[in-house]
């Protein structure tokens, strides 16, 4: 972890740097986290928006107060946004012209779809290669989207670093389409592909209350190596009296000791993020989410690395970059401490 007596003239109780990520002072080698930037959303189907992400978090992360009850000296793990990258923003708009060519006549442009592919794959390979550049380094790495396609490339990576390890999935949607549209690397298909890897030994979404037939069929023929928490069952067993702790505790056990964690932001209820590409009614509060994530940690899993996709702000209205930030804060911090380099203060820290 970066050494705070590095930086004397930093006050965390002030407004943050702009520019930076929570504004937080470290230089990208200083960092324990590096989050990559992905505005990435060549193959969405409803609304756009979600390559606007990594640029409206970043500015909305300033605003974060930085001291956390439960980790005292979070902000010195250290949180750093490379440059947003504006070559794939304006890759995925043209990507996006040929693949809406595509949904609107399917009969008429059958090769669009592979030409549509193709993109996404070169995309794939470049936030692998992102990726494992700062892995070799012994950085944790996580990603902000853009669609949900885009943290394929990072999970390949740490395929590379690690032999086994489960996906905590967050999500409204099951995203296990074989292709959507022709387009297999769709964000309706990131953990179809996913699970194409051996190193993915187990799936566990939770707040999933949108599939099709395929997609269930899928689940139910896993063998326990897809483990589905439905929103609706979920809710059922808050009603019946089962406590969230103790439901979170059942959704750790499915997990291996190495866990990645997938966060599509519709799996929270749409109040917290109206301008979502795809929202669904129901979903988890931000309360639920967070405290998940924290029992992960607190479990003495190692959390592998994460994504946060699918955050697209409003017109004038910021609401869900700052929900998602606040979400990339606790996804980061909570890594942190899976990893043992923040400490958990005595008087908050609870099992």
């Amino acid at each position: 972890m970066p050494d705070s007596k590095a930086f004397p003239d930093f006050d965390i109780n002030g407004p943050g740097i702009p520019g930076k990520l929570f504004g937080v002072p470290h230089s990208e080698a200083e960092a324990g986290v590096i989050v990559l930037p992905i505005p990435w959303e060549a193959t969405v189907t409803y609304h756009t928006g979600t390559a606007l992400g990594p640029s409206a978090i970043l500015q909305a992360s300033t605003q974060v107060d930085l001291f956390h009850r439960e980790i005292p000296d979070a902000w010195q793990l250290g949180i750093f946004m490379p440059e947003i990258p504006s070559s794939i923003a304006e890759t995925s708009a043209t990507v996006r012209q040929l693949a809406l060519r595509r949904q609107n006549s399917p009969e008429e442009e059958p090769l669009i779809a592979e030409k549509v592919n193709e993109a996404c794959n070169n995309l794939n390979i470049y936030v692998r290669n992102m990726a494992g550049r700062y892995l070799s380094e012994g950085k944790i790495v996580g990603l902000v989207g853009g669609d949900h396609s885009t943290p394929l490339g990072l999970i390949h990576a740490l395929t590379e670093k690690h032999n086994r390890f489960g996906i905590l999935q967050f999500d409204a949607h099951a995203d296990l389409r074989k292709a959507y549209l022709g387009f297999r690397y769709s964000h309706a298909s990131i953990m179809y592909n996913v699970l194409k890897s051996p190193a993915v030994g187990k799936l566990v979404q939770v707040g999933i209350r949108d599939l099709c037939e395929e997609e269930h069929e899928l689940i139910r023929q896993a063998g326990g190596r897809t483990k589905t928490f439905f929103d609706d069952d979920l809710k059922r067993m808050l009603d019946s009296g089962k406590s969230w702790a103790n439901i979170c505790d059942s959704i750790v056990q499915e997990l291996p000791p190495k866990v990645y964690i997938s966060f599509d932001i519709d799996g929270l209820d749409p109040f917290y993020c109206p301008h979502t590409g795809t929202p669904v009614p129901g979903g988890l509060s931000f309360f639920q989410a967070t405290e998940l994530i924290r029992a992960v940690a607190l479990s003495r899993r190692s959390i592998i690395g994460f994504d946060l996709n699918e955050v697209a702000p409003g017109t004038n209205d910021d609401w869900d970059a700052n929900v998602g930030a606040r979400l990339l804060w606790h996804l980061s911090c909570w890594t942190g401490v899976s990893h043992r380099l923040l400490t958990l203060s005595r008087q908050e820290g609870r099992n």
